[in-house]
Parts: structure tokens; sequence; C-alpha cells
């Protein structure tokens, strides 16, 4: 019995350092938002109106802009092509606000510019809601299965299932990641290219993407240790048997 509690301590000690991390990223974007949310740019133009700047110098004149409800809410649908600032972002001139916005439409210029990870990320994007349709009942069946040591194929299959749905889901923060640098980069470049912030702003402008960009580390990791707690899991069940 010892040993079985000793075998989910390991368990949990795997995941611990991803959840930690998770929170720290998240702490760290908030703090950035917060401290550079109060410091307006010196060109005094709305996120919004940036925005709308920078995609009319591409040639994007029908790439709508939004508004979208809630806090740090904003993003790019490649669905509709439509770029969602939330009210917060939209209407404030300061260098959070211009950074997260010009970052949104660098998503709109990687979509005009059929930029291969993006379109990457939409097929797996479809993947992993068929995935998580699909095979998350047979994980949780499985699970069940384990716990009242129903063995036999059915159940083995159930709980690989399981590996395929976490598996998946680390494929899609793996793909994510450089769609978000990348998307980080084009923002900061045309920032300073369209001189819609000073060279000293810029700064801020980055380390408020910087902090962003943490997130999706975290995502990642936190999802491949999920992967590595699920197969541990696996291996213990049939270590029981």
């Amino acid at each position: 019995m010892w040993g079985l509690y000793w075998q989910y301590f390991v368990m949990g000690i795997i995941v611990l350092p991803g959840i930690i991390f998770a929170i720290w990223a998240q702490l760290r974007v908030v703090s950035s938002f917060n401290t550079f949310s109060k410091i307006d740019s010196s060109k005094g133009e709305s996120a919004k109106a940036v925005a709308r700047k920078l995609l009319d110098a591409e040639g994007l004149f029908d790439v709508p802009i939004e508004m979208t409800r809630g806090q740090l809410t904003d993003h790019y649908d490649p669905r509709n092509k439509t770029v969602y600032l939330s009210e917060s972002v939209a209407h404030s001139s300061s260098l959070a606000a211009v950074a997260i916005a010009a970052h949104e439409v660098g998503h709109a210029f990687q979509d005009a510019k059929n930029y291969v990870p993006m379109k990457v990320r939409k097929v797996a994007v479809v993947a992993c809601n068929i995935s998580s349709t699909v095979l998350w009942p047979l994980v949780f069946i499985g699970l069940l299965f384990n716990m009242f040591l129903i063995g036999g194929v059915l159940g083995e299959v159930m709980m690989w299932a399981g590996v395929v749905f976490f598996g998946m889901a680390v494929v899609f923060n793996l793909i994510t990641l450089p769609v978000e640098v990348n998307a980080s980069r084009r923002a900061l470049k045309v920032l300073v290219d369209g001189g819609h912030v000073d060279t000293n702003e810029i700064k801020g402008c980055k380390r408020v993407l910087s902090a962003a960009g943490l997130t999706y580390v975290a995502a990642l990791l936190v999802s491949m240790l999920q992967l590595l707690r699920f197969v541990l899991f696996i291996m213990m069940a049939r270590g029981r048997r």
C-alpha cells in the first residue's frame, strides 16, 4: 500500500514543476501588463488605431477589428480573418495595449502570407477538437476500468487512447510556440518601422510580449509532463496486475 502511495506521490512531483512555472508565467504576464499599461506611448495613438494602420499598411483593408469581452482576451481568428481586441486594450494608448494589438495583427500578417506553422496549427486545432470529443470519454472509462481492476484488451486500448489524447496536446503546444514567437517578432518590427513607438519604448513592448510568450512555454511544459505522468500511470497499472 505504501508503495502505491509513493508512486502517486512521485507522479504528483513530476507535474508540480510545470504547475509552478505556469503560475509564475501568468503572474509575469499580469505584472508586465499592469506596469506598462500605465505608460502611454509618446505617439498617443490608441491600440485600435495602431492596429488599423498596421493592417492597412500591409494592404489588409478587409481584415476588421472587433471588440471582445474580458481582459487579455485579445486574439486573431483565422476562420473569419478578424482581429479581436478587448475594450481595455483597444481604447488604450499604453505601451502594453499597443504591443498586444500589434501581436494580434502579426497573426493576421502570418495568415495573409500563408505562414506554414500557422497553417499547421489550424489543422492541429481541428485534430485536437476531435480528439477531445472522441478520446476523452475513452480515457475516462479506461481509468474507471483500471480503478475496479477490470483488465483486458478494452481497458488497455482505452488507456492508451489517453496517451494519444495527451500527446496531441503536446503537439499542439509545440506548434503554437513558434507561431506566437513569430507574431511577436513581427509586431515589434512593424511598430518600429511604422514609427508607432520610439526606439526607447520598444523595450517596454518587448517585455510585455516576452512575458506573454512564457505562458506558451509553460503550456508546452505542462502538457509534456501530463503526458509523462499518464504514461507512468499506465505502467503502474500494468505492474499491479
